[in-house]
């Protein structure tokens, strides 16, 4: 590797830093240096092995010696955004974008020199704003005679900016809003903001080569009301770990930056199952998160049906306030199921208080007794025991109700003893879908005709076809937008709580 001290003040000037021994990060980079490497014969891959198969859209230039230039011989499309509008057969003197036709060239120059791949990285600027963050490899290759006089690359730009808004932002306050999507989360901030009718503040989030990462904001944050969207589920390539790690970075960035106030929204947070001894030295994960958040400088969280209510809202000393899914699911229900028998059953005792309160609330809204149900259930080293069901299911439809639904063995083992006891239909409802541990094999041989979740965690594309024709999602950007809203103004959230989102059952 090379690091930037060590480097001509040219190339200091050009990136912000530069790799002779490169692992890239990006999908495209990553490729084109693994075609690299298996096209290799001695010191570089000849000119011929890699131009006849750069359809996974790198690009390749030859060097023009005597004009100290490089001509582009295919891939124009793949690097016109760092040169702009170009044509095959084009010099990089003819560019329209001139420092990127410089930072190319300088690139080139570089690896040619070093006979190996240089990766680099920098920060696009446009009208004086960083706009994007992006990863270029250079790597030589060697001409019909043997001598390197050509150059395969490879970029992957990220965008730091966030669409317009729907709608005109609001006339600026006193404290303005401003609200930050992390990761996978940036769809649901995206559709917060829209119905905020603001604009999603961008940043940037950059994975480096052993997997750390930077986390900013790209816009000032000074005084300003401060809110950080951030599901904090595991998904591949990032654990529940790795996401709350980023998101006591930023929010302590935020407030190094002069952030006034600084909330942390996290529809699904993460380790709060484990709120409370259940073994002699177990941990109490739900405090300990609560005690890194406050340390960090966050002044609120705001979670969407916390796996207990009670010691979410104990484990924190900043305000906690805990909002539920319960009107988005009465009011899909209550048009679901009519006039039909219904009973909600709760997978297992420690949500029974949970399927009774939503019980409740959908038999106010059906005007017709509702039953209930539940199953007896014991979890011990991972395994789950208890086959004790009781409740009134004969005859009536059956909403399964839970905050989650991980592994999916606790809702089809409720599912199946539901339908024992003669129920006619069997929905589950959950908010959090995680779907872990391959959850659609367990509930692809269950009774039951719908999966209802919401999006409060950003679903897999394998996940939402294995369970397509089953799988409804609810959406939570107008009660996360509503909790924002009324939080900034000082509104009431048990009004909210009791309502649910602009006038929700």
């Amino acid at each position: 590797m090379t690091t930037l001290a060590q480097t001509q003040p040219y190339l200091k000037r050009l990136f912000e830093r530069i790799d002779l021994a490169p692992r890239p990060i990006g999908v495209e980079t990553s490729r084109a240096l693994e075609h690299w490497r298996a096209s290799r014969r001695g010191v570089a891959p000849t000119f011929a092995d890699v131009v006849a198969d750069l359809r996974h859209g790198g690009f390749a230039f030859r060097a023009v010696p005597e004009a100290r230039d490089y001509e582009i011989v295919i891939g124009a499309k793949a690097v016109a955004p760092l040169l702009g509008a170009v044509a095959e057969g084009a010099r990089l003197s003819e560019a329209p974008n001139r420092r990127g036709a410089v930072r190319l060239r300088r690139l080139f120059d570089e690896a040619l020199r070093a006979g190996e791949p240089a990766l680099v990285e920098f920060t696009l600027v446009e009208k004086g704003r960083d706009r994007a963050g992006v990863e270029l490899l250079a790597a030589p290759l060697a001409l019909a005679d043997g001598a390197l006089g050509a150059v395969l690359g490879a970029l992957n730009i990220q965008r730091y900016e966030a669409p317009a808004p729907a709608h005109e932002p609001p006339p600026a306050t006193d404290e303005p809003i401003a609200l930050f999507a992390l990761g996978s989360s940036r769809a649901l901030g995206e559709r917060v903001a829209r119905e905020l009718a603001i604009t999603l503040s961008p940043h940037e989030e950059r994975r480096f080569e052993d997997e750390e990462r930077k986390t900013r904001p790209l816009v000032g944050v000074r005084d300003k009301d401060v809110y950080v969207l951030a599901s904090l589920e595991g998904e591949t390539g990032d654990s529940g770990a790795d996401k709350l790690l980023r998101l006591l970075f930023f929010i302590g960035a935020l407030r190094d930056a002069g952030a006034a106030r600084v909330t942390a929204v996290t529809p699904y947070l993460c380790y709060a199952r484990k709120d409370r001894r259940t073994k002699p030295l177990d941990p109490v994960a739900t405090r300990y998160v609560a005690q890194l958040l406050e340390a960090i400088g966050a002044d609120r969280i705001v979670a969407i049906d916390a796996h207990n209510i009670a010691a979410f809202e104990n484990a924190f000393r900043i305000e906690a306030v805990a909002l539920d899914a319960q009107a988005l699911f009465a009011r899909y229900f209550a048009h679901r199921l009519g006039a039909e028998p219904a009973a909600i059953v709760s997978p297992d005792l420690g949500g029974e208080k949970r399927a009774e309160l939503f019980r409740q609330r959908l038999e106010t809204i059906l005007a017709h007794p509702v039953a209930k149900g539940f199953m007896d259930k014991h979890r011990s080293m991972g395994e789950i025991a208890g086959e004790i069901f009781a409740g009134d299911v004969a005859g009536r439809a059956v909403v399964i109700l839970d905050d989650l639904i991980s592994s999916g063995g606790t809702m089809a083992r409720a599912a199946r003893a539901c339908r024992a006891n003669g129920a006619t239909r069997i929905f589950l409802a959950a908010t959090h879908g995680l779907f872990a541990r391959d959850a659609d094999s367990a509930l692809r041989e269950a009774p039951i005709e719908e999966i209802v979740v919401t999006d409060t965690v950003a679903l897999s594309e394998a996940v939402a076809q294995r369970l397509r024709g089953r799988l409804v999602t609810l959406g939570v950007a107008p009660l996360l937008a509503e909790a924002i809203a009324r939080l900034h103004s000082g509104g009431s959230i048990d009004e909210l709580l009791d309502t649910g989102p602009k006038g929700a059952p």
